[in-house]
């Protein structure tokens, strides 16, 4: 087994921790362990709440969440050698759950509390909690489904520098101050547009290592938040960014400082429902290198990846198609994003056919292995998404054909609800 280099406690609070969580992106945070190039070591991750959830029935951990201490991360990890312009080569080797801790969960966020991708169809908190049985899932809140995970951590990533850092402020600002310039911004039930457009710095709850408190505040003042992706990688939530694959990241600073965390068990294309994947805490087996003036070599200085073998495989599924015509018949030029839309929520009625409520029918295509795809971008005016489900996670049949001879409408139960 390769040598522990971070370590957590899911018993103990994230402030609490053996070694000190972090949940923004800053060039200062000091490494808290270094690995030199060719070494293999073994990374413990809390949840990306930081253990805010429950194994329970009630979603009300979800409608109460707090947001702002979110993600909680493992690192940074110095790495020998690292300079701006190389590229980091990282390796996951392997990923699972702790034996004492063998369950993740899922979850809708309210609408005043996160929201999610289909928040004005679904406003409400509401929570799926899974099993995890090897590489195998299921839940008691979503009967009838089981499926092999793909498991694969949603954030890994490297230290900005301070002017990467500056820019990333710069141009999410300038979109805040902007204002929304695109019709699908805007809440459908209520026509008001989404806020916010971006997340600025946020200085409340920030959580940078090892560094000490008087530098802590300066520095949350320009920390930016972990919530989405940029040019170090970060929080991508790729599905398929799992055992075997290899990652290249690129160097910003001395020592990279690279990050990892917010593992997920598994997840369908687009995590959609926000905290979308199955999240769990668990160990992450990584090995790094260094290439040497990457970005130069590579062209790019962009982060890449070659896909690991360790996918499960599906050969049957049912493929939803959207196009850039949004739920009140309105069209939109060649919008992927109403496309998207549109697929997934035709998706949601079909499998409501077999008994599903329509809160379920979300989960699933947020959980299991669903794959999505842009699959015409040049016909104007619309642009073609498809959201394909494999039909192997169902105990039964979910096939089109079927519904033509009178398909099933039992009940399957529910997800957990607030109360």
């Amino acid at each position: 087994m390769p040598e522990t280099v971070f370590e957590v406690d899911t018993e103990s609070p994230p402030d609490e921790q053996p070694d000190p969580i972090v949940n923004r992106w800053h060039p200062d945070v000091p490494p808290v362990s270094s690995i030199e190039p060719g070494e293999k070591v073994r990374v413990e991750c809390l949840d990306w709440t930081g253990g805010q959830v429950n194994n329970d029935d009630s979603a009300n951990d979800i409608r109460d969440m707090e947001l702002d201490p979110n993600h909680h991360l493992s690192g940074p990890f110095e790495v020998e050698g690292a300079e701006p312009g190389d590229m980091l080569v990282v390796d996951i080797l392997d990923l699972g759950a702790f034996p004492d801790h063998e369950w993740g969960f899922n979850a809708i966020f309210d609408r005043e509390n996160g929201g999610g991708f289909l928040t004005d169809h679904f406003p409400e908190a509401r929570k799926s909690i899974w099993e995890l049985d090897g590489v195998m899932a299921s839940t008691r809140h979503i009967e009838d489904v089981r499926f092999p995970g793909c498991a694969h951590p949603g954030i890994l990533g490297t230290a900005p520098s301070h002017e990467l850092l500056e820019e990333w402020n710069e141009r999410e600002r300038a979109l805040i101050e902007r204002g929304p310039d695109d019709p699908t911004a805007v809440n459908h039930e209520t026509g008001e547009a989404e806020p916010p457009l971006a997340l600025p710095p946020e200085p409340n709850d920030v959580l940078l290592g090892d560094m000490d408190d008087e530098q802590v505040d300066e520095a949350a003042e320009k920390a930016a938040r972990t919530i989405p992706p940029r040019e170090n990688a970060g929080n991508c939530d790729i599905k398929n960014l799992g055992r075997g694959s290899r990652v290249y990241l690129p160097v910003f600073v001395e020592g990279a400082n690279f990050i990892v965390g917010d593992l997920h068990f598994s997840q369908g294309d687009g995590e959609i429902t926000f905290c979308g994947a199955i999240e769990f805490p668990g160990w992450i087996d990584l090995k790094v290198d260094v290439i040497k003036d990457g970005m130069e070599k590579m062209g790019t200085d962009y982060a890449m990846f070659k896909p690991g073998y360790m996918d499960p495989d599906f050969s049957n599924y049912v493929v939803f198609e959207g196009y850039s015509v949004d739920e009140d018949g309105t069209q939109h030029y060649k919008n992927a994003n109403v496309g998207m839309r549109r697929a997934c929520l035709d998706a949601i009625d079909y499998l409501t056919n077999f008994g599903y409520s329509p809160e379920q029918a979300y989960m699933l295509l947020s959980t299991a292995p669903v794959e999505s795809r842009i699959a015409g971008i040049v016909d104007l005016p619309n642009t073609c998404v498809t959201v394909s489900v494999p039909q192997e996670i169902f105990e039964f049949d979910v096939d089109p054909d079927r519904l033509a001879d009178g398909g099933p409408d039992e009940s399957r139960g529910d997800v957990a609800k607030t109360s």
